[in-house]
């Protein structure tokens, strides 16, 4: 079968939803804090004039578990992450409390992931995880999409949900938000299909028995109820690679990270939800 008679059938799998995103017109309150879930798109963003969580595409009843961290999944998964943090590993005799006092002092990092760093490197929060248990602990590194991971970059994240997102894409960021550009219009794989084809042209369509996103990774790692555990910003992009039948990018490696940077910003403007609840 030729390729444009494969991404045929796909498109024919997307229809045109006939009324509102789910909940559109909800209003995402967690402790009594109202969350921004739309606005203005940032001016990088050419084709989309409004930003939408993700969270505005869900079902009333999958919105209601994000409401409530007592009915979040995700929060088994960050108290188990608070006792990873106390817990003494590797050849140092340390734990992340050692350095670190709690995980509050963490608060607004989340917003501004990844980044460049002082020697000009990008950045994510799993590289910062790993860096502090290979080089501070004297322990060994986690599986990027690992369970111990997810639920730590749960954690961490958590300390910054509610802030603006505000992840930067000039001056050292710039080759690394073009690469990520180029990568997020790039058509790949058997179904020779984009990120944007998905998330840019058909957010608000059904795909299947689902509304199709725009893809916004300001709420990861997200509780899927798909898959019932954590998933990973990369974890997702793995996914959503083979879902076109293309080979995936290793988690962890420049392109993810690029193409992360890229996605991150197409954010700018929304707050942070993690740990976020999705279909």
């Amino acid at each position: 079968m030729k390729y444009n008679s494969i991404t045929a059938i796909v498109a024919g799998l997307v229809v045109a939803s006939a009324s509102a995103f789910a909940g559109e017109d909800s209003v995402l309150s967690i402790d009594g804090q109202e969350f921004i879930t739309q606005a203005a798109a940032p001016a990088h963003m050419e084709n989309v004039d409004t930003i939408y969580s993700g969270w505005v595409f869900r079902t009333d009843e999958t919105q209601a578990l994000e409401m409530d961290d007592f009915d979040n999944p995700s929060f088994v998964f960050v108290e188990q992450a608070e006792e990873l943090f106390e817990t003494v590993d590797g050849s140092a005799g340390k734990a992340c409390v050692s350095c670190h006092e709690s995980p509050e002092v963490f608060a607004g990092l989340r917003a501004k992931m990844p980044r460049v760093n002082d020697a000009g490197e990008l950045e994510t929060l799993p590289e910062l995880i790993n860096g502090c248990r290979t080089e501070r602990m004297g322990a060994e590194a986690w599986k990027w999409s690992g369970g111990q991971m997810s639920g730590m970059l749960a954690l961490v994240g958590l300390q910054s949900r509610g802030d603006i997102v505000d992840v930067a894409i000039d001056g050292a960021a710039a080759p690394f938000f073009e690469k990520g550009k180029e990568l997020y219009y790039t058509r790949v794989g058997q179904l020779d299909m984009s990120c944007a084809n998905c998330h840019e042209d058909n957010y608000g369509n059904m795909i299947r028995a689902d509304h199709l996103s725009q893809g916004q990774i300001n709420g990861f790692p997200t509780y899927r109820l798909k898959n019932t555990k954590l998933n990973t910003i990369h974890g997702r992009f793995k996914g959503c690679m083979k879902n076109i039948r293309a080979t995936p990018f290793k988690e962890g490696g420049e392109e993810f990270k690029a193409l992360e940077l890229y996605v991150a910003s197409r954010a700018n403007g929304l707050m942070v939800e993690t740990p976020s609840v999705r279909n």
